[in-house]
């Protein structure tokens, strides 16, 4: 969730106005309740500025912008400050002069020669988005609208509305924007009285719409969620090869999970999305109705990423990196219930999905999903709700009240639920672990256990800050560390450390972000750029330094406990499919073998979901997740990138199919399902 807006303020096109016109948005989360608001202005001086903030769950950007436009309607000049999401500073300026092209922010420079009518797109701006966008693509004959540094933006009519104020109405149309980021981007556009942004809405999260036409919030996400579901049916039908009937996969080495081994050839038999065997060299002789010839790759349970926040576009990163099964941490209940009804109907290319329930308390700070309570027996009406839809655990965050925790932990223990989160505000993941958790998730939550005083308030950024100031000096030998991993192992409290994401901590302006590195010429040029622009406010090189010892610091940290005995579970909490692969590369770099860290993202992700007994490992009985990887995953863990074919059941992917589609270059060719040659 905490990356959404971000991406949609990559678009940032900024919206032009007659002259002295003012312009009012809200940010709605919540079902209504404001998180954040924008004001835009074109002054008689020509210059337009934005006025933008958002907060939800103690974050969010801060932003001034300011810019002019050039008789085609493209920026002249731009320019915004202020910080972003995570509080890093954001500064950045752009002019067009004589046909050449100039801008500098906090990450990157250019100077280059364009063609009048491309358009500037900013790494930090203002969701005053797409408005310039979609007037400029509504003028050209070609429909799209080259940007610079580089891309093209595209859109593409889907849906249509009449939305009302008072006495007043106006259609406005939902445009799919396409050539930014890996999936569309969704605006509502009105022509009244020009071309420009109405609203922008992430379903379930946030509804950014003209101030004072909210009461048409709600139906214009309905009506944008089936539009986009049209377009995730007509994905997943491009996508998905079913493989009715038997399948034999020929010659595959299969890594047992349960012991964290790899095999020698053998041959695996599945029959309508079950494994049936596993046996033979490579040479079984069976009537089968597809083929897949292994030839000595290497065969992986499907993966599990246990930490993520889904949404309807995540599933392809999720099945091209090989995750079929994904634990959602923490989402609006109706879009969670949502998305799960239509994976298990075949409608969306999505893996698994394993549902854990949202428990927040009231706050300013407050993240608004799930349920948000100031109770008791409102915490139990939440519980009793997720215990009757099936979910396996709840996940209580940084605002829930300390003073009910216990019972609150011992009533879902009550209802079969297991219990984790974040530690709650004024509290030790000490408490946390005193008053029952079963597991911990963010390392960061871990270290603060020895770094908060009773008035920390770990609903804002120092949750961040100060474990990247102080864990560089925390001494992982003393005796508190110690015995807390002690305690943690001795009563096999999982954690779920999330490091991949953590390591934004240290990450400098100009760098690519460590999730990404030495792989980012597979990746779209703007993801490439946004993917250098730091998050958290490091004034120099010393702090820079600082906060790089910190999160070593926390690497060491998870390698220890792992050998210690504390349950481990492989999650990320950001970009879907990468991060993962990240991940395991980090509980390498802790001291983990690449076969345990498989373990891990696999056996161990399968037992903590409750889903061992069909998921998990190879076996016979269990469904046929599975991933065929074209490389040794096992010697070196950077080959699980090479994710060559992906079977979810009864349905076979291939990775190089969906990255093509989403922009991205693939890391190994497909090995295709062939029709079964009978009378062998």
């Amino acid at each position: 969730m905490k990356r959404c807006l971000t991406f949609l303020l990559a678009l940032a096109l900024a919206a032009p106005l007659h002259a002295a016109q003012t312009l009012r948005y809200v940010a709605l989360v919540d079902g209504g309740k404001q998180a954040g608001q924008q004001t835009v202005v074109e002054g008689d001086d020509g210059v337009t500025r934005v006025d933008f903030i958002f907060k939800d769950n103690g974050r969010g950007p801060e932003l001034k912008e300011e810019f002019t436009l050039n008789p085609d309607g493209t920026f002249r000049t731009y320019r915004v400050t202020g910080t972003s999401t995570f509080g890093a500073p954001v500064d950045e300026r752009f002019d067009l002069v004589d046909g050449v092209a100039r801008w500098r922010s906090t990450s990157d420079s250019g100077e280059q020669r364009v063609e009048s009518g491309a358009q500037y797109s900013p790494l930090g701006g203002t969701p005053a988005a797409a408005s310039v966008a979609i007037a400029a693509l509504a003028a050209r004959e070609d429909g799209r609208l080259p940007l610079i540094p580089g891309g093209t933006l595209s859109a593409r009519k889907v849906a249509q509305a009449r939305v009302e104020k008072g006495d007043e109405s106006r259609q406005v149309q939902l445009l799919a924007l396409t050539g930014i980021g890996f999936t569309p981007v969704f605006a509502w556009a009105t022509d009244e009285p020009r071309p420009r942004l109405f609203a922008f809405i992430f379903p379930g999260f946030l509804q950014l719409i003209e101030d004072g036409w909210q009461d048409n919030a709600d139906a214009l996400e309905a009506t944008q969620k089936t539009a986009e579901g049209e377009a995730l049916v007509a994905l997943e039908q491009r996508l998905a090869h079913p493989i009715d009937g038997t399948t034999l996969i020929r010659g595959a080495r299969v890594f047992d999970s349960e012991r964290a081994v790899l095999g020698p050839p053998t041959d695996v038999l599945l029959r309508d999305g079950r494994i049936v065997s596993i046996s033979g060299d490579g040479a079984t002789d069976v009537a089968a109705d597809h083929v897949i010839d292994a030839a000595g790759r290497v065969l992986l349970p499907g993966l599990f990423d246990m930490h993520v926040h889904i949404d309807r576009w995540s599933g392809g990163l999720n099945l091209a990196a090989g995750v079929t099964s994904v634990r959602d941490m923490g989402n609006d209940n109706a879009t969670l219930q949502q998305v799960m009804a239509e994976e298990r109907a075949g409608k969306l290319l999505m893996p698994r999905i394993v549902a854990t329930g949202f428990l927040e308390g009231e706050s300013e700070q407050s993240a608004r999903n799930g349920f948000v309570v100031s109770d008791l027996a409102g915490a139990r009406e939440a519980i009793d709700w997720y215990a009757q839809h099936g979910y396996p655990q709840i996940k209580v965050y940084n605002s829930f009240p300390k003073e009910i925790l216990p019972q609150t932990v011992a009533y879902a223990h009550e209802r079969g639920l297991r219990v984790s989160g974040h530690v709650p505000v004024f509290l030790r993941a000490q408490d946390a672990v005193d008053a029952g958790y079963d597991e911990i998730q963010h390392i960061n939550q871990l270290m603060l256990n020895f770094l908060v005083e009773p008035d920390t308030d770990t609903r804002t950024l120092e949750r961040f800050y100060l474990p990247a100031r102080e864990v560089a000096d925390l001494d992982l030998d003393s005796k508190p560390v110690q015995a807390f991993i002690a305690e943690l192992a001795q009563r096999r409290i999982v954690i779920d450390p999330t490091l991949a994401t953590f390591e934004f901590l240290h990450k400098r302006d100009g760098q690519m972000s460590p999730i990404f590195a030495g792989i980012e010429e597979h990746l779209p040029p703007d993801v490439q750029r946004n993917r250098r622009a730091a998050e958290m406010d490091i004034p120099d090189d010393a702090t820079g330094e600082r906060y790089r010892a910190s999160f070593d610091r926390m690497v060491e940290f998870v390698g220890r406990a792992y050998r210690a005995g504390v349950p481990l579970v492989a999650g990320t909490d950001e970009v879907p499919g990468f991060t993962l692969h990240h991940e395991l590369a980090l509980y390498v770099r802790a001291g983990l073998t690449p076969a345990q860290a498989l373990q891990v993202a696999t056996w161990n992700g399968a037992k903590y979901s409750g889903v061992l007994d069909r998921l998990g490992s190879i076996a016979p009985g269990k469904l046929a997740d599975l991933v065929l990887v074209d490389g040794d995953p096992v010697a070196d863990i950077a080959d699980i990138r090479k994710v060559a074919t992906v079977i979810k059941g009864d349905v076979v992917y291939y990775p190089a199919e969906i990255h093509a589609e989403l922009g991205i270059r693939p890391f190994a060719g497909p090995v295709q399902v062939q029709a079964a040659e009978r009378g062998r």
